[in-house]
């Protein structure tokens, strides 16, 4: 995710610069004895020396799992597109302020450049795999990861509320502020900051109770309250209106308050068994009990998430990962950006739901709020139904493989 720099609501820029001043002060202490973790693409102010990801060892191909019947046509487009996010960038800037092992951004110059002339050329699946057989070395990362999966929402909405349609998919507020603390102070870059202005001082933003109580937020299309809520977990959705036209939803901000999963707090009540929380599960239990129980069931997770609406252009393009990347059913992975860079592919092995031995290639292009740790992912099945009964199903073990270009393994092996 980009560097974001302060916005301001309607109080004047002077006064909102001194409140953030001495909201900066609460939160650095918290700050000083966890190690920064900026976003991928965060500038840094010392060369990064490439070393090998974390608890790795190089490999080959021979040795990826699955890899000879895999097709990685769809993630050879998706590393196109990160490529385009890549491009822009200058080759001495890190590929990850945070990321060593993914170097620079002229180690991945090369392989983009014949990713590009590969995809014009429409290759098929063989072509594809020769690719990253050719330009790529495989790193095994040691450890048993975590795969998970999400989707793209499709939600039928209403333009004004009524006793179906009766909760709101909002519009960031005014007097919600995001802050890059790197702007302040070297060495926290990317460590970001949402709150609010209140008289003199800078404090957390409001939970999701007050803001639905306190009607924060405009108004910018109404939908179920099981859907909206859903939406907000899957962070974007395609809006469809009675006339059959479609928007997308797309990530506006959050509150910046912790993500509290409502599945979790059924399973510490006694009401859902660890083995039956899935989201059809979670909406079973909703959909059993009046308006007044889902609403306190909400409001445990006290993260909210707004939106903006955008036109859907291609109805065949996912919406944009952290990266800006459009995301690619099955292609697309969200990762922690604390332990991997935007754009890397990444080979794994996991059961999936109606495959127990699927791999697949896949690229490095969101994050997500529940996503933590080095083997830890999120895998992008798509839109609609199908992918969302998919996605509420996946909870596997996997097996993780790094793919990094020869040049830049050349030069982990030399620093090695």
């Amino acid at each position: 995710m980009s560097r974001l720099p302060i916005r301001t609501g309607p109080s004047p820029a002077s006064s909102l610069s001194r409140v953030f001043a001495l909201g900066l002060g609460l939160v650095l202490a918290a700050c000083a004895s966890t190690p920064p973790a900026p976003q991928p693409g965060a500038e840094s102010p010392v060369p990064v020396e490439p070393v090998a990801p974390a608890r790795s060892a190089a490999t080959s191909f021979d040795a990826l799992p699955g890899w000879n019947r895999t097709d990685p046509s769809a993630a050879l487009s998706a590393f196109v597109e990160s490529c385009r996010r890549i491009d822009a960038r200058p080759d001495h800037e890190p590929m990850s302020a945070q990321a060593a092992y993914a170097g620079t951004v002229g180690d991945w110059r090369g392989v983009c450049a014949e990713a590009a002339v590969l995809q014009a050329g429409r290759a098929g699946p063989d072509a594809a795999r020769g690719f990253f057989e050719r330009a790529f070395t495989p790193f095994s990362l040691s450890g048993t990861g975590r795969l998970t999966a999400y989707y793209e929402p499709v939600v039928e909405v209403r333009a004004r509320p009524d006793s179906e349609f009766s909760m709101a998919l909002r519009a960031r507020p005014d007097d919600l502020l995001t802050g890059d603390l790197g702007q302040f102070i070297a060495g926290l870059e990317g460590r970001r900051i949402v709150g609010r202005a209140s008289e003199d001082r800078f404090e957390p933003y409001r939970p999701r109770a007050d803001i639905e109580a306190l009607d924060l937020g405009v108004p910018i299309a109404w939908g179920r309250p099981i859907e909206v809520f859903f939406l907000q977990i899957q962070g974007s959705g395609r809006l469809v209106w009675p006339d059959g036209s479609v928007a997308r939803a797309a990530f506006a901000a959050h509150n910046g308050l912790p993500y509290v999963s409502i599945g979790r707090v059924l399973i510490d009540r006694g009401e859902l068994s660890p083995h039956d929380a899935s989201k059809e599960d979670i909406e079973a239990w909703l959909r059993a009990r009046e308006p007044q129980a889902w609403t306190a069931l909400f409001n445990e997770n006290p993260r909210y998430v707004f939106f903006q609406l955008q036109p859907l252009t291609d109805p065949d393009r996912g919406p944009a990962g952290s990266q800006g990347a459009p995301l690619t059913p099955m292609a697309s992975l969200a990762v922690d950006p604390a332990h991997h860079a935007w754009g890397v592919p990444i080979f794994l092995q996991a059961a999936i739901h109606g495959d127990p031995d699927w791999s697949g290639l896949v690229i490095a292009q969101d994050a997500g709020g529940a996503i933590q740790g080095p083997l830890r992912g999120d895998l992008f099945i798509g839109w609609g139904e199908e992918a969302g009964y998919r996605a509420g199903r996946q909870n596997a073990d996997a097996r993780w493989f790094v793919l990094l270009p020869n040049r830049l393994a050349a030069r982990i092996a030399r620093t090695s």
